[in-house]
Protein backbone atom coordinates (compact mmCIF):
# COMPACT_ATOMS: atom_id res chain seq x y z
CA UNK A 1 0.00 0.00 0.00
CA UNK A 2 1.22 3.09 -0.61
CA UNK A 3 0.77 5.55 2.23
CA UNK A 4 1.05 8.49 0.07
CA UNK A 5 -2.48 8.25 -1.27
CA UNK A 6 -5.21 10.09 0.26
CA UNK A 7 -8.90 10.46 -0.33
CA UNK A 8 -10.88 14.28 -0.46
CA UNK A 9 -14.32 13.70 0.43
CA UNK A 10 -17.09 16.33 0.29
CA UNK A 11 -20.08 15.75 1.81
CA UNK A 12 -23.48 17.18 1.07
CA UNK A 13 -25.13 18.80 3.97
CA UNK A 14 -28.33 20.79 4.59
CA UNK A 15 -26.03 23.24 6.34
CA UNK A 16 -22.44 23.68 6.68
CA UNK A 17 -23.02 25.95 9.99
CA UNK A 18 -24.01 22.95 12.19
CA UNK A 19 -21.54 20.32 12.74
CA UNK A 20 -22.51 17.06 13.13
CA UNK A 21 -20.94 13.59 12.79
CA UNK A 22 -21.91 12.00 9.88
CA UNK A 23 -21.64 8.08 9.58
CA UNK A 24 -19.48 9.18 6.53
CA UNK A 25 -16.83 10.76 8.88
CA UNK A 26 -16.96 7.92 11.14
CA UNK A 27 -16.39 5.29 8.61
CA UNK A 28 -13.59 7.52 7.28
CA UNK A 29 -11.98 7.52 10.70
CA UNK A 30 -12.03 3.39 10.67
CA UNK A 31 -10.92 3.38 7.10
CA UNK A 32 -8.16 5.90 8.82
CA UNK A 33 -7.78 3.55 12.13
CA UNK A 34 -8.46 0.14 10.53
CA UNK A 35 -6.21 0.27 6.95
CA UNK A 36 -4.26 3.40 7.26
CA UNK A 37 -5.74 5.11 4.48
CA UNK A 38 -5.79 9.09 5.41
CA UNK A 39 -8.50 11.26 3.82
CA UNK A 40 -9.75 15.36 4.37
CA UNK A 41 -13.15 15.39 4.95
CA UNK A 42 -15.25 18.85 4.30
CA UNK A 43 -18.93 19.26 3.71
CA UNK A 44 -21.07 21.87 1.26
CA UNK A 45 -24.20 23.26 0.85
CA UNK A 46 -23.88 25.60 -2.11
CA UNK A 47 -22.32 24.80 -5.65
CA UNK A 48 -20.20 27.57 -4.71
CA UNK A 49 -19.16 25.55 -1.34
CA UNK A 50 -18.23 22.95 -3.70
CA UNK A 51 -15.90 24.83 -6.13
CA UNK A 52 -14.72 26.85 -3.01
CA UNK A 53 -13.70 23.24 -1.41
CA UNK A 54 -12.09 21.98 -4.62
CA UNK A 55 -10.51 25.26 -4.95
CA UNK A 56 -8.83 25.13 -1.53
CA UNK A 57 -7.79 21.67 -2.39
CA UNK A 58 -6.17 22.20 -5.68
CA UNK A 59 -4.13 25.91 -4.89
CA UNK A 60 -3.25 25.43 -0.94
CA UNK A 61 -3.20 21.74 -0.61
CA UNK A 62 0.60 20.56 -1.18
CA UNK A 63 -0.57 17.16 -1.14
CA UNK A 64 -2.90 17.37 -3.60
CA UNK A 65 -0.81 14.84 -6.10
CA UNK A 66 -0.93 12.30 -3.68
CA UNK A 67 -5.09 12.34 -3.94
CA UNK A 68 -5.96 9.31 -5.80
CA UNK A 69 -9.67 9.49 -4.93
CA UNK A 70 -11.93 12.51 -4.90
CA UNK A 71 -15.39 11.09 -3.57
CA UNK A 72 -18.38 12.67 -2.72
CA UNK A 73 -21.28 11.98 -0.94
CA UNK A 74 -24.35 13.69 -2.98
CA UNK A 75 -27.76 13.40 -3.24
CA UNK A 76 -29.35 13.48 -6.43
CA UNK A 77 -31.43 12.09 -8.94
CA UNK A 78 -30.07 10.42 -12.11
CA UNK A 79 -27.06 12.26 -13.41
CA UNK A 80 -26.95 15.21 -10.91
CA UNK A 81 -26.52 15.95 -7.78
CA UNK A 82 -28.55 18.26 -5.58
CA UNK A 83 -26.74 20.99 -3.27
CA UNK A 84 -29.32 23.20 -1.20
CA UNK A 85 -32.14 21.98 -3.41
CA UNK A 86 -30.89 22.99 -6.84
CA UNK A 87 -29.96 20.16 -9.27
CA UNK A 88 -26.57 20.43 -10.88
CA UNK A 89 -26.00 17.52 -14.31
CA UNK A 90 -22.81 15.57 -14.52
CA UNK A 91 -22.23 18.07 -17.43
CA UNK A 92 -22.32 20.59 -15.24
CA UNK A 93 -19.88 19.72 -12.28
CA UNK A 94 -17.31 18.22 -15.33
CA UNK A 95 -17.18 21.81 -16.31
CA UNK A 96 -16.66 22.98 -12.50
CA UNK A 97 -13.58 20.26 -12.50
CA UNK A 98 -12.52 21.42 -15.81
CA UNK A 99 -9.04 19.84 -16.60
CA UNK A 100 -8.65 20.18 -12.76
CA UNK A 101 -8.79 15.88 -11.91
CA UNK A 102 -6.11 14.63 -14.06
CA UNK A 103 -5.57 11.14 -12.71
CA UNK A 104 -8.11 11.05 -10.35
CA UNK A 105 -10.88 8.25 -9.42
CA UNK A 106 -13.92 10.84 -8.80
CA UNK A 107 -16.11 8.30 -6.64
CA UNK A 108 -19.90 9.09 -6.30
CA UNK A 109 -21.23 7.08 -3.07
CA UNK A 110 -24.96 5.60 -3.20
CA UNK A 111 -26.53 8.55 -2.19
CA UNK A 112 -27.23 8.76 -5.76
CA UNK A 113 -27.19 7.06 -8.71
CA UNK A 114 -24.70 7.00 -11.43
CA UNK A 115 -26.05 5.64 -15.11
CA UNK A 116 -24.05 7.51 -17.36
CA UNK A 117 -23.68 6.00 -21.52
CA UNK A 118 -20.86 5.76 -22.67
CA UNK A 119 -20.69 9.21 -24.29
CA UNK A 120 -21.64 11.17 -21.51
CA UNK A 121 -18.81 9.22 -18.99
CA UNK A 122 -16.23 10.22 -21.96
CA UNK A 123 -17.08 13.56 -21.78
CA UNK A 124 -16.65 13.88 -18.32
CA UNK A 125 -13.65 11.83 -18.32
CA UNK A 126 -12.37 14.19 -20.92
CA UNK A 127 -13.19 17.37 -19.77
CA UNK A 128 -12.30 16.75 -16.10
CA UNK A 129 -9.38 14.88 -16.81
CA UNK A 130 -10.30 12.15 -14.46
CA UNK A 131 -9.36 8.40 -14.70
CA UNK A 132 -12.41 6.89 -14.01
CA UNK A 133 -16.05 7.83 -12.66
CA UNK A 134 -17.00 4.56 -10.30
CA UNK A 135 -20.39 4.61 -8.56
CA UNK A 136 -23.72 2.84 -8.14
CA UNK A 137 -26.97 2.33 -10.18
CA UNK A 138 -29.01 1.50 -7.20
CA UNK A 139 -29.13 4.56 -4.75
CA UNK A 140 -29.15 4.13 -0.86
CA UNK A 141 -32.00 1.85 0.60
CA UNK A 142 -30.66 -0.03 3.60
CA UNK A 143 -27.30 -0.03 2.60
CA UNK A 144 -24.74 2.58 2.95
CA UNK A 145 -22.26 2.47 0.25
CA UNK A 146 -19.54 3.76 2.96
CA UNK A 147 -19.94 0.99 5.60
CA UNK A 148 -18.56 -1.96 3.31
CA UNK A 149 -18.01 -1.79 -0.35
CA UNK A 150 -16.82 1.76 -0.64
CA UNK A 151 -14.33 1.41 1.97
CA UNK A 152 -12.92 -2.05 -0.02
CA UNK A 153 -13.02 -0.37 -3.23
CA UNK A 154 -10.44 2.73 -1.28
CA UNK A 155 -8.76 -0.11 -0.43
CA UNK A 156 -8.01 -1.84 -3.50
CA UNK A 157 -7.25 1.50 -5.17
CA UNK A 158 -4.63 1.90 -2.96
CA UNK A 159 -3.06 -1.27 -3.55
CA UNK A 160 -3.85 -1.38 -7.21
CA UNK A 161 -2.72 0.62 -10.26
CA UNK A 162 -4.94 -0.48 -12.85
CA UNK A 163 -8.52 0.14 -12.53
CA UNK A 164 -9.88 -3.08 -14.12
CA UNK A 165 -7.91 -4.86 -11.37
CA UNK A 166 -9.92 -2.40 -8.71
CA UNK A 167 -12.99 -3.51 -10.14
CA UNK A 168 -12.01 -7.70 -10.79
CA UNK A 169 -10.98 -7.61 -6.85
CA UNK A 170 -13.81 -5.83 -6.35
CA UNK A 171 -15.99 -8.19 -7.97
CA UNK A 172 -14.40 -11.28 -7.02
CA UNK A 173 -14.33 -10.54 -2.95
CA UNK A 174 -17.72 -8.48 -3.03
CA UNK A 175 -19.51 -10.01 -5.71
CA UNK A 176 -22.97 -10.07 -3.87
CA UNK A 177 -22.87 -6.46 -2.23
CA UNK A 178 -21.44 -5.05 -5.84
CA UNK A 179 -24.39 -6.89 -7.85
CA UNK A 180 -27.01 -5.64 -4.92
CA UNK A 181 -25.59 -2.02 -5.18
CA UNK A 182 -24.95 -2.37 -8.62
CA UNK A 183 -21.60 -1.10 -8.41
CA UNK A 184 -20.28 0.73 -11.96
CA UNK A 185 -16.80 2.04 -12.79
CA UNK A 186 -16.39 4.31 -15.93
CA UNK A 187 -12.89 4.68 -17.84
Amino acid sequence: MNPDKFIFCLEAVPDTEIHTTTEVVKNLEKLAFEQGITSIYKTCDTIEGLEESLSALLYDDHNFKGYEIIYLVMPGEGNNICLNDYYYSFEEIAELFEGKMKGKIIHFANAKIVDLDEEEAQYFLDVTGARAISGYGLPYTKIASISTLDRAFFNFCQEYEDVTEIVEELHQKYFDLCKLLDFRLYY
